[in-house]
């Protein structure tokens, strides 16, 4: 465990939570230590120095709004002084500690009622009992988070389509078309659907479009767009429907 945190306290700003979920405590060798040995859990109890709960509680706002840039100094030096502590050197294996607990709860697969699992029975059960509190309190504001700091489209995945008539009165034929979209953003791995139909005018319409998005993303990509069109992720299925 001491080689471990030595470590640690060698990566500048090794409290800091990365934006990315897939790449958040990128050094393997801490997330490995954090998780197989229990000694690490020894420095939560440094939280119930804090004079009442909001104090901690505003020490997990702190550690997520500075997700991406870790602490300044200014705000290591107001949880010191609220946990009462006189150095960094036991201030910083706790922040690591916290934001692995936030971590686990935002961006890994955890869901509100099996929070307080992530605790093991070594932990003091009134500390157990408020930090899953808190986390279940914010868990959902800072997912939403995330996913509003990742920002992502859905991807076109698949699109198929039949022909059929629009209606007994105008019995000219339309294409109906079936998009299947996929979310690639944390939290939402669910496809969705949208069926919408098309006529002939509005078909020739919409192609003139796609046509304009070809030329410029040829434009934009140059050379670079075989390499694109052949990266897994990128392509779409197109078929057609049994009539």
């Amino acid at each position: 465990m001491r080689a471990c945190l030595q470590f640690v306290n060698k990566e500048p700003g090794f409290e800091k939570m990365p934006r990315a979920p897939d790449r958040a405590f990128s050094c393997l060798k801490l997330r490995s230590c954090f998780m197989e040995n229990h000694a690490f859990w020894d420095h939560l109890p440094l939280l119930m120095r804090a004079n009442s709960k909001d104090s901690v509680e505003s020490i997990l706002q702190a550690l997520w709004r500075t997700r991406t840039t870790g602490l300044d100094a200014a705000g290591r030096g107001i949880i010191r002084d609220m946990l009462q502590l006189q150095n960094d050197s036991e201030l910083d294996p706790l922040l690591v500690c916290l934001r692995m607990l936030i971590r686990k709860c935002v961006y890994e697969n955890t869901s509100k009622e099996d929070i307080h699992k992530l605790f093991p029975s070594e932990v003091l059960p009134e500390l157990q009992r408020l930090l899953t509190l808190l986390l279940q309190k914010f868990q959902r504001e800072w997912r939403e988070d995330v996913l509003k700091d990742q920002a992502t489209l859905p991807r076109l995945k698949a699109m198929t389509w039949n022909m059929s008539t629009s209606s007994t009165e105008t019995p000219e034929p339309v294409a109906v078309i079936n998009l299947r979209l996929q979310n690639d953003v944390k939290f939402r791995y669910d496809d969705s659907e949208v069926k919408f139909q098309l006529d002939r005018d509005t078909l020739d319409s919409m192609l003139r479009s796609m046509h304009s998005v070809a030329e410029q993303l040829s434009e934009t990509v140059s050379g670079r767009s075989i390499e694109w069109a052949n990266t897994p992720g990128k392509s779409c299925v197109v078929q057609q429907m049994p009539p």
